[in-house]
Order: C-alpha cells, then sequence, then structure tokens
C-alpha cells in the first residue's frame, strides 16, 4: 500500500485533486471528501493504464521533496492544500482472512455493517475505501 500526497484546490461545489507523483492523475467533486474518493479510483485507473503499456508506478515522494518542487510551490502559494490518498489496487480475487479483533470492535463493526445493511465484508470493503481517501 502506497501512500500519495496530492494537492487539492478549488472551492465549494467544485474541488480538484491532482497527484504530483502520477503525471496527469486528477480527479473532481463537489466536496473535499467526495474528490478525495474520486483520487483512490483515479490513482487505481492511472497505474492500470500505466503498467497495461509498459511503464511502472513511482514511488511516492515526502512531502518535504514536493513542497520543494516550484509546481507544487505555486499551487500551495495560491490556496491549494496538501492531502495523502492511500492506492488501492484491487485484484478482483477475495481472500479469506483469520483476524483477531477486539469482541467489541468486532461487535461494533457488525452492528453498523447491519444498520448500513451490509455484510461483514462489504462494511471493510467500505472502510477500505474510505481510509484510502482519507476520510477515516
Amino acid at each position: 500500500m502506497s501512500r500519495y500526497v496530492v494537492l487539492v484546490d478549488g472551492k465549494a461545489g467544485a474541488y480538484g485533486v491532482t497527484v504530483p507523483d502520477l503525471p496527469g492523475c486528477t480527479a473532481m467533486g463537489a466536496t473535499v471528501e467526495e474528490a478525495l474518493a474520486k483520487t483512490v479510483e483515479a490513482m487505481r485507473d492511472w497505474a492500470d493504464v500505466t503498467e497495461e503499456v509498459g511503464g511502472t508506478v513511482p514511488v511516492p515522494q515526502a512531502a518535504e521533496a514536493l513542497r520543494a518542487d516550484p509546481d507544487v510551490t505555486e499551487a500551495l502559494a495560491t490556496g491549494a492544500m496538501l492531502a495523502t490518498v492511500v492506492m488501492v489496487r484491487e485484484t478482483g480475487r477475495p481472500v479469506k482472512a483469520n483476524l483477531s479483533l477486539d469482541s467489541g470492535v468486532l461487535a461494533t463493526l457488525d452492528a453498523e455493517a447491519k444498520r448500513a445493511g451490509l455484510t461483514r465484508s462489504a462494511m471493510v470493503e467500505a472502510l477500505t475505501k474510505r481510509m484510502a481517501a482519507g476520510i477515516l
């Protein structure tokens, strides 16, 4: 799992995200949270297409290194903010996992899954997507 530093810019109703380490990888949303969630998908798609054409996915740079980039410095000076987004690459292959959780944590997870009308597995998947988008 790789965590990429992204730039978020815009105003209420129209936010854009760029991923400096993945040239051309962008996403948009009406809220910052929506834009970051869409960034997870955009990063996954960017990586898939890059690998399909024989390229490699760059390793994320540290925020300090990106701040030294003149384009990033300019974006920050004009109101953009930095955030981090986890690149989640789905394989399409479910895997069973035996996890040890505190019984209270498991009970809470199951209760929230039931409230949302989800299975435990679907709830974990939804939480993973939220985590990747920096929402958790």
